[in-house]
This record gives structure tokens, sequence and C-alpha cells, in this order.
């Protein structure tokens, strides 16, 4: 594997012990997950894009969580509609949905 243009972190509130509870699980955070990773493949970008899932960022009341490297970009609220337009405006046309954006 190359290394990938992007990295997608999406917080699935996954404790240290494998065990996932927390606010961004009970906002369908494994859903976004899932939606990431069907995109990603709809949009040919699987050599150009990673997706992690990880424990909490420590903003829960702004989750779930999505963090965009090597820009170090920080979405909020994310649900899984939003992760098409995550898609198309980050990944293919290289601009940020400042909507979900935390400044």
């Amino acid at each position: 594997m190359k290394k990938p243009k992007y990295h997608v972190f999406v917080c699935t509130s996954s404790r240290i012990n494998g065990q996932q509870k927390g606010y961004c699980l009970s906002k369908d955070a494994v859903s976004i997950v899932q939606s990431f990773i069907e995109e990603i493949e709809a949009n040919d970008l699987s050599d150009d894009v990673m997706v992690t899932n990880t424990g909490c960022f420590g903003i829960c009341s702004s989750g779930p969580i999505v963090v965009v490297y090597p820009e170090g970009v920080w979405y909020k609220e994310v649900t899984p509609d939003d992760v098409p337009e995550i898609v198309e405006s980050h990944f293919l046309n290289g601009k940020k949905v400042e909507r979900l954006e935390i400044q």
C-alpha cells in the first residue's frame, strides 16, 4: 500500500480495552465509518484515502468528530448523510466543508 493522500479518523468511542461505548457511538459513528468506506470505494479513492476508527477526541459535545490529515481539519456533528459531501468537496475537490468544520 502506498501512503494515502488523506487519512480520516472517525471517533467511534473505542476504548483501550476494545469496548465501544460513549457519545459518538450512540450517534451512529460506526455507520459514518461504513459510509466513508463505501463512498471512498464508489469514487475510486481507495489508494488515496484511508479510514481509521478512533477513541475519544475529548469534545463529545461536538461529536461525532471526524479528523482529516494531513491538513488537520476537524469536523463536528458529522452524520452518515454528511459523508458524500465530505468525500466530494474535501477529497475530490480539495475544499473543506466549512459548515461542519471546527474553527
